[in-house]
C-alpha cells in the first residue's frame, strides 16, 4: 500500500458516520416547526388581544371598548374593565408568555448550533435546546390557561381572536417539537453507546 492509501485510509477511519438522510429531515423539520411557533406566540404576545366578549376587547396589554362606529377605544389601564383581579392577574400571564418566547428563541438557538456545529457536545445541545422548548410549551400553556380561568365569565368560543389561537397552537407545537426532539436524540443516539 503506497503512503497516500495509507493516509486516506486512516482520515477514513477517523471520521464520523455520518448522519442518515431521514434523521437530518426530521430535525430539520423539528428546528422548522419550532421556529413557526416562536413567530405565532412573538405575534401574539404583542399583539396581545385575546378576548372579543360583549363589545369589548380583552389583551395582554390593552383593554378596548368598541364603539357604535366600529372605533376601538383603547386604555392600558385594565382596571377600567370591571373584571374582579384583571391588571393584577394579567402581570403573571404577561411575563410568562414573554418569558416562553425567550426560552423558546434559547433553544431553538441550541437545536440549529446542534446541527450546524457538529462536535463532541452535538447531543447534549440538541437535548437542552428540546428541554428548553418543552419548558416553553409549559410556560406558554400555563400562560393561556391562566388567561382562559381568569376570564371564564366572558369566555365563549367565538370570542376567542386570532392571536389567542397563535399562543395556543405555538403552545402545542412547542410539546410536539420538545418531546419530538428528545425522542429523535434517544433513538439515534442510544445511552449504552454514548461515552461522556
Amino acid at each position: 500500500m503506497t503512503a497516500i492509501g495509507a493516509q486516506a485510509q486512516r482520515l477514513l477511519a477517523h471520521r464520523s458516520p455520518q448522519k442518515a438522510f431521514f434523521e437530518t429531515l426530521i430535525r430539520s423539520l423539528i428546528i422548522l416547526c419550532v421556529a413557526i411557533a416562536v413567530v405565532l406566540s412573538s405575534i401574539s404576545v404583542c399583539d396581545g388581544r385575546w378576548l372579543l366578549a360583549r363589545g369589548e376587547l380583552f389583551g395582554l396589554w390593552h383593554f378596548c371598548t368598541v364603539s357604535n362606529g366600529s372605533v376601538l377605544k383603547c386604555s392600558t389601564d385594565l382596571g377600567l374593565a370591571n373584571v374582579e383581579g384583571l391588571s393584577v392577574g394579567m402581570i403573571p400571564i404577561r411575563s410568562m408568555v414573554s418569558f416562553a418566547v425567550v426560552v423558546a428563541i434559547f433553544g431553538l438557538e441550541l437545536l440549529m448550533v446542534s446541527q450546524v456545529c457538529e462536535d463532541a457536545n452535538s447531543r447534549r445541545k440538541w437535548s437542552m435546546g428540546s428541554v428548553l422548548i418543552l419548558g416553553s410549551f409549559l410556560l406558554s400553556a400555563a400562560g393561556v390557561l391562566s388567561f382562559s380561568i381568569l376570564m371564564k365569565d366572558h369566555l365563549t368560543f367565538m370570542g376567542f381572536t386570532l392571536t389567542y389561537w397563535c399562543e395556543f397552537i405555538a403552545a402545542f407545537l412547542f410539546f410536539l417539537n420538545g418531546i419530538s426532539g428528545l425522542h429523535i436524540n434517544s433513538i439515534t443516539h442510544p445511552r449504552s453507546r454514548v461515552c461522556l
